[in-house]
């Protein structure tokens, strides 16, 4: 079932999530209704705030672009980025690589803005998984970067907060257009 995203100005999107400590059939249901809602906006994630539930728990899948990364290493071993999306994640850990680059981001919940991001190139994360497994990820590229996005979202901190201060200004009068629901 598609999901409505909620969109900037929602309190939930600024809120720091719940850990998720089980994993039942409601959780399960609410993570093929996100992926199914990721896939019908064209987004590359959703996290759980986004469809108004305020757990740590999102969804990425990158593979429309198989050449959006330069390297996957799945618990310490190369792996093929198709076999690993959609990619689920709870409670997510992230370490960042020193380089930084920048990148046009756009967010789901935002329509309509598009900005550069500097973000960490390259991150090394935990992914505990539904099954209770945790997957070791280290990776870069457009991956890296769309698990940072929605870790933030799970952090209440949305891609706008990581813009630069001339882009603030710029987008000012738009976002809090947007903010109030117009």
């Amino acid at each position: 079932m598609t999901l409505d995203i909620v969109q900037l100005g929602h309190p939930v999107l600024r809120e720091r999530c719940r850990p998720v400590e089980t994993v039942d059939a409601d959780l399960r249901k609410l993570v093929d209704d996100m992926i199914e809602t990721m896939y019908a906006a064209q987004g590359v994630g959703l996290a759980a705030p986004q469809v108004g539930v305020p757990l740590r728990l999102a969804v990425v899948d990158v593979a429309h672009d198989p050449e959006c990364i330069s390297f996957l290493k799945v618990n310490g071993e190369e792996a093929d980025l198709a076999d690993h999306m959609p990619l689920v994640f709870l409670n997510p850990e992230l370490e960042f690589g020193e380089r930084k680059e920048s990148d046009t981001e756009g967010c789901l919940s935002i329509h309509d803005v598009r900005a550069e991001v500097k973000r960490p190139a390259s991150i090394r994360a935990k992914l505990p998984q539904l099954d209770g497994s945790v997957l070791e990820l280290e990776t870069d590229g457009l991956l890296a970067r769309a698990i940072q996005h929605e870790t933030d979202h799970l952090n209440g901190v949305l891609f706008i907060d990581r813009i630069s201060p001339a882009a603030k200004v710029r987008l000012k009068r738009k976002l809090k257009r947007l903010a109030a629901g117009g």
